[in-house]
């Protein structure tokens, strides 16, 4: 199954730690927690690197946990 799926084709999974390291950086805008967000978020994202997006996942919900951000 993982086979077919391509990275570039993943969403950020939107957890608090997340949401707030993406607001804190300027990445998310919109202001309720929910599938549009997720959708923006992954948007945003895809500037940086658009065949893998969701790579950037531990590095937010890592600093949302420990709170750095």
């Amino acid at each position: 199954m993982w086979r077919d799926i391509q990275p570039s084709q993943l969403l950020i999974p939107l957890d608090v730690h997340v949401d707030r390291i993406a607001r804190n950086l300027g990445l998310l805008e919109r202001r309720q927690t929910d599938w549009a967000a997720v959708l923006e978020l992954t948007e945003r994202l895809r500037e940086f690197d658009a065949l893998d997006p969701v790579k950037y996942d531990f590095a937010l919900f890592g600093l949302g946990v420990l709170d750095q951000g």
